[in-house]
């Protein structure tokens, strides 16, 4: 029994060495304590101690353990992974890891998480908000925009023009606003609910563009002379990158220049002949400047030895000889300027290379770098703050429509959907602003660039689907009353730009995730590879031994939290949140086992076995998504009104993460599944998916005025203007109910219980009854007049609906 006891013993310390992540050397004396009590106790003898000092001495010994143990494995290792190219290398070290990498690790750390500082907007900021873009959103008509013009109006662009619309990112000593990162998803997130043409033109020129890469790369005459313009609006930026040939698969483009003389503005110079043709290029058919990407060849040697210089970007003013700006692309009825742009053998100085000649061929480097920033912002803020004015409308539509004599949003099949877009609407919004204080931080963070942009855009694709069901009729029919249908008809676009989601999620999240964040990895892959051999061996030693223990670890952590479903792992509150903490725990230490023991069964393989890696990625991004959620509730106070929102986010997103987790034990490589099952759900799935009662909560929030539903939207633009048809339902919703005790006031006079419709009449019924006073029967009848501004639908003569020809097209036909 004594020496049951002690094995027991000698595996719980070894265990908690491994959960604790203690060093080898501390665990190696704690495992000779171990025997010296052991010994003591004449359980252990001769030949335990000779089977430890066998183990434990080459370990120890650091020159044995790197001659005898790890150079065999460095050979070993260098066979089965291939040498990185060029670009995969580039991509993989541009940018920098994050909050993300603790996800990966395993272990994270929740105070480092809640110690990130809350987001906020300077004065300037908020002013610009409250001013100018409150007002371009009253000047815009989307209807006019999606149906009569095809393009935002010649005052609205000017307004843009004049008011820095454009310069968000430019520095101050250009002319530039110099805004956050924040405050630019916070007005991308209130132009987003108006309008998508809106949000795009402004977007795009503030992410991935001329002005943000010649701030980080531009030489001093290109941002002397370009930034200021820019700022000012006197220039028109966009950037052409995708191909035909190449759009996803970017590195690929086909679209080249030769280094070459020849003959600029009279003189003979140094530069290069540029052949190209793009698509899908946002502002390409309106700007002024295009920002290029192409493949630098120098065959004569001109520059150096190198012929085949690389991927390089150029600024090409779009007045040149031979730039050909294409006819407009029709994306889905969403009338933002979007088009080709070609060229061939057009010749241009060396100097128009952003960053001068010296930056020939560095151009994938910049393109991934600020990719990431602009990733991080433009195609998130759009999806977040669409979704969020869809919340609080929806809610109030909900409240508005009547059938069944009940308001719709009290039937529990509309609750169902209502629920997923409240829920989703915290959560896009928590997790835009965590993003957004990351690179408010100064990082470039890559990989979480990716995971919002696919899960921020795919969440509300699906969003506005549920919207659209709640709505029906109101959402398909087209008009200046509808303000879902164009955002239904352009989800998909924002599914598509930016790396397609389907490419994101099954290459680009993991892909870049496992080795940028993996604490080892990229370590052990460039000591591999490592020119100076004794260097290298060095450094794969302490990553290769590092990596050992990290996996131990890992797998001693997954094994306990299964076993007692994380009750014992560390949370930062005692509150409603901490089995969410302490689950993400659980799934930290998973994601982490899996990922290695992947790589070590697939090794190089594992970047083709793409619905593996989807499913890690998958992991790590649902616990970025919860992280973030759990972040904003902390930051806004821990308000405990709010705590529905949190609860459906979070436990839907930990939902999903456990799908994902199931299909990857389901299909994991050589079988192993149905082993680690055993370690990481021994006793089954832990997470439900959110119950019927939270989607009442949620449900009841979004149609209830309340400071949650206020947060819910807060930032969008609700004014009751002219062209706002969302503004205009937020009052009506206040209106109804508002009414609604004056209905109940007029039927309880009147001995009968009256429709709730036709609210003028009821008004006019309790005048004659003498129960309600002039200011009474003014809000009833103002009710009814939004009641059926709200429930009806625009209809048209139809040669409105005809397809017109303007009168040079007409003119160009009859000829």
């Amino acid at each position: 029994m004594t020496t049951l006891l002690w094995i027991i013993a000698m595996i719980f310390v070894l265990g908690a060495m491994a959960y604790l992540r203690v060093s080898l050397l501390s665990t190696t004396i704690a495992a000779a304590v171990m025997l010296v009590v052991g010994s003591t106790m004449d359980i252990t003898g001769v030949i335990a101690w000779i089977v430890f000092l066998v183990i434990a001495l080459p370990l120890n010994i650091k020159s044995f353990r790197q001659n005898y143990i790890s150079s065999p494995l460095l050979k070993v290792y260098r066979g089965i992974m291939p040498e990185m190219s060029s670009t995969e290398k580039e991509a993989i070290e541009a940018g920098t890891t994050w909050w993300e990498a603790d996800l990966f690790a395993g272990n994270p750390n929740w105070s480092k998480l809640h110690n990130y500082p809350k987001a906020r907007l300077t004065a300037d900021e908020q002013a610009f908000l409250d001013g100018p873009v409150e007002e371009v959103c009253k000047m815009l008509n989307q209807h006019e925009v999606s149906h009569v013009l095809g393009d935002l109006p010649q005052d609205v662009w000017q307004y843009l023009k004049d008011n820095g619309f454009f310069a968000m990112i430019i520095k101050k000593k250009y002319g530039g606003l110099e805004y956050s990162a924040y405050a630019q998803s916070c007005v991308l997130q209130k132009l987003a609910g108006v309008s998508s043409e809106l949000a795009s033109t402004v977007g795009v020129p503030n992410s991935l563009g001329p002005g943000e890469l010649l701030q980080h790369y531009g030489t001093k005459e290109q941002q002397d002379h370009y930034l200021p313009r820019l700022a000012q609006g006197l220039e028109v930026p966009c950037f052409a990158l995708t191909s035909p040939e190449a759009g996803s698969d970017a590195g690929s483009i086909p679209d080249f220049g030769v280094v070459c003389k020849g003959e600029f503005q009279g003189e003979e110079v140094l530069g290069m002949k540029l052949t190209w043709n793009k698509r899908y290029i946002t502002l390409a058919p309106v700007a002024t400047v295009l920002g290029l990407a192409f493949k630098l060849r120098d065959p004569d040697h001109l520059l150096g030895d190198k012929e085949e210089l690389g991927i390089t970007c150029a600024l090409i003013p779009t007045d040149i000889p031979g730039v050909e700006t294409g006819r407009r692309h029709f994306p889905l009825n969403c009338m933002f300027q979007n088009g080709p742009t070609r060229g061939n053998e057009v010749f241009v100085p060396l100097s128009f290379i952003i960053g001068g000649p010296e930056m020939a061929g560095q151009g994938w480097r910049m393109l991934v770098e600020c990719l990431s920033v602009g990733r991080g912002i433009t195609l998130p803020s759009n999806s977040a703050g669409g979704v969020k004015t869809a919340a609080v409308a929806t809610g109030a539509y909900a409240r508005i429509r009547r059938q069944f004599k009940l308001p719709i949003g009290k039937l529990e099949g509309i609750e169902e959907p209502m629920a997923r877009i409240g829920g989703n609407a915290y959560l896009m919004d928590a997790v835009a602003t965590l993003t957004t204080t990351a690179i408010d931080l100064g990082e470039k963070p890559s990989v979480v660039s990716a995971i919002v942009k696919f899960h921020l855009t795919d969440r509300m694709q699906k969003c506005v689907i549920d919207a659209m069901d709640i709505h029906g009729g109101k959402g398909v029919c087209l008009g200046p009353n509808n303000y879902l249908g164009r955002g239904y008809q352009a989800a998909p676009i924002a599914i598509t730009v930016e790396g397609a989601n389907i490419l994101t999620r099954s290459m680009i999240i993991y892909g870049q995730g496992a080795i940028r964040c993996h604490p080892y990895v990229l370590a052990e892959m460039e000591s591999a590879f490592d020119t100076d051999a004794s260097r290298g061996l060095d450094n794969f030693d302490s990553a290769i031994f590092g990596h050992i223990g990290f996996a131990t670890s890992n797998f001693i952590r997954s094994f306990w939290m299964g076993l007692t479903s994380s009750y014992f792992s560390n949370s930062p509150y005692s509150d409603k949140t901490k089995r969410y903490y302490q689950q993400m725990n659980r799934f930290s230490a998973n994601l982490a086992l899996l990922s290695d023991l992947a790589m070590a069964t697939l090794g190089g393989n594992l970047k083709r076995k793409e619905r593996i890696s989807a499913r890690l990625g998958d992991l790590l991004s649902q616990l970025y998504l919860t992280s973030a959620t759990l972040k904003r509730y902390e930051d806004d106070g821990r308000l405990t009104e709010d705590l529905p929102l949190v609860q459906w986010a979070v436990e839907d997103s930990l939902y999903k993460l456990q799908d994902s987790l199931d299909d990857l034990l389901n299909n994991f490589p050589m079988g192993l599944g149905i082993a680690l099952r055993a370690v990481i759900f021994p006793f089954g799935r832990p997470i439900k998916r959110p119950s019927d009662v939270l989607d009442h909560k949620v449900a009841k929030i979004m149609q209830t005025p309340c400071a949650s539903r206020d947060r819910l939207g807060k930032g969008q633009f609700w004014t009751p203007s002219e062209f706002n048809a969302v503004g205009i339902q937020e009052q009506t919703f206040k209106d109804i109910l508002a009414a609604e005790p004056l209905y109940d006031k007029v039927c309880k006079a009147a001995g009968k219980r009256l429709p709730f419709m036709w609210l003028d009449k009821v008004a006019a019924e309790g005048k004659a009854l003498g129960v309600l006073s002039d200011s009474e029967i003014a809000l009833l009848e103002r009710a009814e007049i939004g009641r059926l501004k709200s429930i009806n639908v625009d209809d048209f003569d139809s040669e409105e609906l005809r397809a017109q020809l303007a009168p040079k097209a007409k003119q160009e036909k009859a000829a």
